[in-house]
């Protein structure tokens, strides 16, 4: 038995739940993998000179056991995350770790702990096949599904599910990833496909949309309200691109820092006016690599309040890190917020102290969402109040090279990766809608 048989499946107009429920299931299926024996592959090698390229994988792997809770789903695309190039680069630390820690914990989450990983944290597909206890979704249901998994048997998760215990990130800390044929998801991951797009348009959004909106929007965030002003570091890319959509949606003003002015001319495309270029602008918040130059904060906060008719920042939606977060606190009106959800620049943060604690100003960590706020922000997709970023689309067999691109930024907003899918712009079922948004939708594609 081969994917085909349920690719036709998909793409017959009158397949039906029974259809779907009465499919052989193949024993095997074609999967992104990295593979533990090569987790000491690039030691000695810079973080840049690392190429996802060598450690990326295509392999048939075994169907894996499905248990309660859970859900099969037929992938037709994916897409690309920062936490797919960290764990092809095996950075911080190998995922492999996350998977030993993780199969320590039952019988049923050993399936885990295998020598290879199969990675991957967004998709969009139909459901195969559900476990004991499950009730809300049937075999045929279109899906996407975010990559929040908990066990919440604690009841530290019951307030916020990102706070149980066993929160882990799927398709990184735990095995069976979305960057496949098939994918292995708890139900309480699954949410409706938007109805206008196409897979690879709904597959791209989750992550990023997710995170943009827990620390932009969410209670658990920011909190962001109409008037605000946001500073967005990054604002044209897979993250910055959903939370400049959202301060905009919400009656914000996003001032969004950028480094190209192809990046500049995303952000006005996207309905955003005050950009700064930061390349262009030279803005060099560190004098050498031990010291940063806190001249350069006050040049950048002049800047800003040249944009805002002399406000300061209300918000700073963080996610660079070691190289802005001196200049992020610093330009942060007093009790502002500073929300942080990633350091792609680098890890130990450092800013002076005298400008947090006497202007009253917080620090909030926001990692991924939980599943009611990833359920309103994959609802603002659904209806046409946000729109996915993805600027390109790669064959499954590519995805090293997605990858690479994202690692060395060579991208713009989101990438995505076909996996059943034949071709790209399949999956519409609402054209009256998608006509109404097409340009939005393909803003990425189109610049």
């Amino acid at each position: 038995m081969t994917t085909q048989a349920i690719l036709d499946a998909i793409q017959s107009p009158d397949s039906t739940s029974a259809d779907f429920a009465a499919l052989p299931l193949p024993e095997s299926y074609r999967a992104i993998t990295v593979h533990k024996d090569e987790a000491e592959m690039f030691a000695g090698l810079e973080s840049r000179d690392k190429d996802p390229r060598k450690s990326i994988h295509l392999d048939d792997v075994p169907l894996p056991e499905l248990g309660p809770g859970e859900a099969l789903v037929a992938v037709m695309a994916s897409s690309v995350n920062y936490n797919s190039v960290w764990t092809s680069i095996f950075e911080p630390v190998s995922t492999f770790s996350f998977l030993e820690r993780y199969g320590r914990l039952s019988d049923l989450s050993k399936r885990h702990d295998l020598p290879y990983h199969i990675i991957g944290s967004d998709l969009a597909g139909v459901v195969l096949r559900t476990g004991p206890g499950v009730n809300a979704w049937n075999p045929g249901d279109e899906v996407v599904a975010h990559c929040l998994s908990v066990e919440l048997e604690s009841s530290d998760g019951h307030n916020d599910t990102m706070l149980d215990p066993e929160q882990r990130i799927w398709g990184f800390e735990t095995n069976f990833g979305g960057l496949a044929e098939i994918a292995l998801v708890k139900s309480n991951q699954l949410m409706p496909k938007p109805d206008h797009l196409s897979w690879e348009e709904a597959a791209a959004p989750g992550l990023v949309n997710s995170t943009a909106y827990r620390q932009l929007v969410s209670r658990n965030g920011a909190g962001m309200k109409q008037g605000d002003n946001v500073l967005i570091w990054g604002a044209s890319g897979g993250l910055g691109s959903y939370a400049t959509q959202f301060a905009l949606a919400g009656g914000a003003n996003p001032i969004c820092v950028v480094s190209s002015p192809q990046k500049a001319d995303i952000c006005r495309a996207m309905g955003a006016e005050a950009i700064i270029d930061r390349n262009a602008e030279g803005y060099r918040f560190w004098k050498d690599e031990n010291t940063q130059d806190p001249k350069e904060w006050k040049r950048f906060g002049k800047r800003i309040r040249e944009l805002t008719g002399g406000e300061d920042i209300d918000i700073v939606f963080e996610h660079p890190g070691r190289e802005t977060f001196g200049a992020s606190v610093y330009v942060t009106r007093k009790g502002g917020t500073i929300t942080t959800c990633a350091s792609t620049s680098g890890y130990m943060h450092e800013y002076d102290n005298r400008y947090l604690w006497m202007s009253l100003k917080r620090i909030i960590g926001s990692h991924f969402a939980n599943y009611r706020e990833a359920w309103e922000a994959n609802r603002l997709i659904a209806k046409g109040k946000i729109h996915p970023t993805l600027s390109k689309v790669y064959s499954l067999e590519e995805t090293g090279q997605a990858a690479y691109d994202v690692h060395r930024n060579l991208h713009q907003g989101k990438v995505g990766v076909l996996a059943l899918a034949p071709e790209e712009g399949l999956g519409v079922r609402d054209e009256e809608k998608r006509a109404l948004h097409l340009d939005a939708i393909n803003r990425f594609r189109n610049i």
